[in-house]
């Protein structure tokens, strides 16, 4: 019997299950998934997050439909399907494309490379974390944006990551905690792994970090990022680039913490990263109480792009990188 287990994610002998990340910290929802369209629709939701993850489902998806018997055509229109399912998060195409020219190959083939790719990204998450272990001095106060750990990887995560490992090292680490609009996902998710993992935190309202950076709260920035081009340039959820001009106005050390699978050598710039425009009822609407009237349009990015310049260095399964230039080499 073939199995793999992360935190959010089931795989069983053909089978692929995800946790519902939409109704944490409240209820723990298992999900299984049905067809290609419903992971699809399972992503796009948010029921199932996190660029590593995604890419992870996406591929133990094609796995059971090996299984299945689908033809290696079929497959392939699943794989599409899947890729244009979220357009922002890199690691869902860096992983369909690794997985792509083995869809020919039969069902043994497809769900070898799937499960090798699952316990890559496991790894990857260990070496993430040993690399920023140095970063975190005893009883730092970090601050992270978005939701980073086990939740969104098939590992123990990336930013989150380093701040687990920091904690199982004895460092003490204090995390602020910002609840990250439209779906709070660090509150809802960020206090919950922080929480399990037996962290001391904060949760805080998004405009109120730069207060803290004003007041030497503040010793360092940890985030994840779902690309980083060619120039450095990184995405991540929506409110990481404020977080990165305070921290350059308040000399705050701030790093981005994702695998290299995260890196798109393709993409020469910020600029040339999509952006995901979320629907206006995620800002306009709380469950099925209107927040703002009826018509009103709104402005609702999922990402935004620091600038490379802004970063003090990218924490990678690679190493610790300071300088952009390296992600023109991968």
């Amino acid at each position: 019997m073939t199995q793999r287990t992360a935190t959010a994610l089931r795989y069983d002998d053909g089978q692929l299950s995800i946790l519902d990340q939409r109704a944490l910290p409240a209820e723990r929802l298992w999900v299984a998934v049905e067809s290609t369209e419903h992971l699809v629709q399972l992503i796009q939701s948010l029921a199932i997050r996190g660029a590593p993850l995604i890419g992870i489902a996406a591929v133990l998806y094609l796995a059971v439909l090996a299984r299945k018997g689908e033809p290696a055509p079929a497959l392939k229109i699943a794989s599409q399907a899947l890729r244009e399912s979220r357009p922002t998060a890199v690691n869902l195409m860096n992983l369909l494309d690794r997985i792509n020219p083995v869809l020919d190959q039969g069902a043994a083939e497809v769900e070898a490379m799937a499960l090798a790719l699952f316990d890559e990204d496991v790894q990857l998450c260990d070496k993430i974390a040993e690399a920023g272990l140095p970063l975190v001095k005893n009883g730092a106060r970090i601050l992270t944006h978005c939701n980073t750990g086990g939740l969104p990887t098939a590992g123990r995560g990336t930013a989150l990551g380093i701040i687990t490992r920091a904690q199982e090292a004895g460092l003490t680490p204090f995390v602020w905690v910002d609840e990250t609009r439209p779906l709070w996902q660090g509150a809802r998710l960020t206090a919950y792994e922080l929480q399990q993992a037996g962290v001391a935190h904060r949760l805080q309202v998004d405009s109120a970090a730069a207060s803290l950076f004003a007041s030497g709260q503040v010793d360092l920035v940890l985030v994840g990022a779902d690309r980083i081009a060619a120039n450095g340039d990184t995405a991540n959820k929506v409110g990481t680039l404020m977080l990165a001009v305070l921290a350059r106005h308040y000399g705050v050390p701030f790093y981005v913490a994702a695998p290299w699978t995260t890196v798109d050598p393709a993409c020469p710039g910020g600029h040339a990263i999509p952006i995901e425009e979320r629907s206006a009822e995620e800002i306009c609407q709380l469950g099925d109480r209107q927040l703002a009237p009826q018509g009103t349009t709104t402005y609702n990015p999922g990402f935004d792009v620091t600038p490379a310049t802004l970063i003090s260095g990218w924490v990678t399964d690679r190493g610790l990188i300071t300088e952009a230039a390296a992600f023109h080499h991968s």
